[in-house]
């Protein structure tokens, strides 16, 4: 055989073994998954940051994050929900990507940022929204839930606290803070807040902690390394003494407008413990209550299950 015909069987002999690879090949649909866009607002004199995915005119679902983090941690939730929901993730003033101008004289309370998620929400017109809460969310979503009770649809509250049995051992410090808020307690909050401390956060209580990406606890520790911003934080922690006083009234408007609650929890959260998760049923004996084998960072490791949950409580308590 010359090279040439060689060359040219071989040729032949590829193209059909490739024609029977495509025709044995199975063709599956491509599942569309909606992007997330990322885009700015101006609200309350507040440049805010957030993320949104979804068809305009679908139910709105808010998500409001906690401290140490921003938007980001709902990178792989939005992406879940969006097929269905419009879905909001601003980022609060003093984190993530908001900017505050300095001409705006921000004063860092709960009540700020509750007057800002307002202006957020008027500015986008979101007239009817659920609302989904984690740790700092959870005060400031229900401050705008209390005052706008007919523009709530319903409530996920992951580990978000509403409750004084709800708070663990680790609000020790930040207690003695409260009740003495001296500079010494004002900088044992502070050295809690380390890069090293952030990333305990995260971990804590999670079987595997290496299921954790770096990158929430990272961005966290670099944002909270700005000029003026671990400031901010310790004023917050220090305002945060003013959501347990609220939490009277937030439990009196669970029991007066009754929103369809889903408290989905890690359980082993050492911040906001279940006691807080099973305390919605007091007031609302309808709530739903799960458990996640997870700490409080409960969307870095079980995502899947809360959206699956999600999905199955808003379809069943929001038209």
């Amino acid at each position: 055989m010359t090279r040439r015909n060689f060359i040219a069987s071989a040729g032949s002999l590829a193209a059909a073994t490739s024609v029977r690879v495509a025709a044995a090949a199975p063709t599956s649909p491509v599942t569309k998954v909606p992007a997330t866009t990322i885009r700015r607002i101006q609200a309350d004199g507040v440049n805010v940051f957030y993320r949104e995915a979804g068809a305009l005119d679908a139910p709105v679902i808010l998500l409001l994050h906690g401290f140490p983090t921003s938007s980001f941690m709902y990178r792989e939730l939005i992406p879940r929900l969006a097929d269905r929901y419009r879905v909001i993730a601003p980022d609060l003033p003093g984190f993530g990507f908001t900017e505050v101008p300095a001409a705006r004289n921000y004063t860092y309370t709960f009540d700020a940022l509750a007057g800002t998620v307002k202006a957020f929400t008027e500015a986008l017109q979101l007239k009817r929204f659920a609302l989904y809460i984690f740790d700092y969310g959870a005060p400031t979503g229900l401050r705008l839930a209390m005052v706008h009770p007919g523009q709530v649809t319903a409530i996920i509250s992951q580990n978000g606290n509403a409750y004084e049995e709800g708070l663990g051992n680790a609000w020790a410090p930040i207690q003695r803070y409260w009740k003495e808020p001296t500079a010494e307690n004002r900088e044992a909050v502070r050295r809690e807040l380390t890069p090293e401390g952030l990333k305990t956060q995260y971990v804590y209580g999670v079987p595997n902690p290496e299921r954790i990406a770096p990158e929430g606890y990272t961005l966290d520790a670099a944002m909270i390394a700005r000029p003026g911003n671990m400031e901010i934080q310790l004023d917050l922690f220090l305002d945060y003494a003013s959501n347990v006083k609220l939490y009277p009234a937030f439990q009196q408007y669970f029991r007066t407008s009754k929103p369809p609650v889903l408290a989905i929890w890690g359980k082993h959260d050492p911040f906001f413990i279940p006691a807080g998760a099973e305390a919605y049923r007091r007031d609302n004996p309808n709530a739903t209550v799960q458990f996640l084998d997870t700490g409080h960072f409960a969307t870095e490791t079980h995502v899947v299950e809360i959206a699956t949950a999600m999905r199955d409580f808003l379809a069943a308590n929001v038209r």
